[in-house]
């Protein structure tokens, strides 16, 4: 009798796209669960979620539109809402993806699926928020009759810059959490600390003028600072973004690269971590 004899295949450093895309039902189904834990299944969930940014935007008004006296090139509401609405998508993503893999850890262990898929239905949930936002932010122009200018066609692609950075972020984070416990706990901080990092409340320039040279280029390393810095230039126009505008997309490229290198390279033993 002839015996057959099995090679092990190479094991691939980069995710099976290909593999990912044939458990696309699976994917949708637990954006759709996310969902209806968010939103469907709460009272007030969807309240909830234009209530948050409102909260957040009238204390940051406050305390650096009234208390600091930042000055903005379009009224300060504006120029908030503007920045609050690419940080709310990439905060999201990020605060739930860094726990989901521990969440589902019951499913983890019992059958096998593309691991990616966990962190990466989060971004899908994310978007109602960013939608939420945006439709704040479209009011806000109306009432205050600012026209978007010339550059409103590079908006959307800082908006793919953000998913892009939040999928990095998130996925780096999901991983790490397996490994390490702690960052389940450090994760909310991260988020804390990005929304008085990040130039939201107050213009890129601002935080620049106190910092010396070397400090400006480690200011950038924050992907978001150069990507809320090019969302308001294609909505409001003014001075287009600098050359440190291109540490940060570099940065995002490098984030979402390597975490998917870093989750590839720990995905087969997250069944035995959790």
């Amino acid at each position: 009798m002839q015996k057959k004899v099995i090679l092990a295949g190479r094991r691939s450093v980069v995710p099976d796209f290909k593999e990912l895309f044939r458990y696309k039902d699976l994917f949708w189904t637990l954006s759709w669960r996310d969902f209806r834990v968010r939103y469907a299944q709460t009272a007030i969930g969807l309240i909830w979620a234009i209530l948050q940014p409102v909260v957040t935007i009238a204390i940051l008004a406050v305390v650096f539109g009234r208390f600091v006296g930042v000055k903005t090139p379009v009224p300060y509401l504006l120029f908030t809402v503007s920045g609050m609405a690419i940080w709310t998508y990439f905060s999201y993503v990020l605060a739930n993806s860094g726990s989901s893999i521990i969440a589902a850890q019951e499913m983890v262990k019992k059958i096998y699926f593309p691991r990616l898929i966990i962190p990466l239905s989060k971004a899908v949930v994310g978007l109602i928020d960013l939608a939420i936002v945006l439709l704040i932010l479209v009011f806000l122009m109306l009432f205050y009759r600012v026209m978007p200018s010339v550059h409103m066609w590079a908006a959307p692609l800082f908006v793919l810059l953000t998913m892009i950075a939040a999928l990095g972020a998130g996925i780096w984070l999901s991983a790490l959490t397996v490994r390490f416990r702690d960052f389940q706990h450090v994760t909310p901080f991260i988020v804390q600390i990005g929304l008085y990092v990040t130039p939201i409340a107050y213009p890129a320039e601002f935080a620049m003028k106190s910092l010396p040279g070397w400090a400006a280029q480690l200011y950038y390393l924050n992907p978001m600072a150069g990507i809320i810095q090019g969302f308001r230039w294609s909505l409001f126009g003014g001075m287009p973004p600098d050359g440190y505008f291109w540490i940060s997309v570099i940065m995002v490229f490098v984030i979402f690269i390597s975490s998917l290198f870093y989750f590839r390279k720990i995905e087969d033993e997250m069944a035995d971590f959790v």
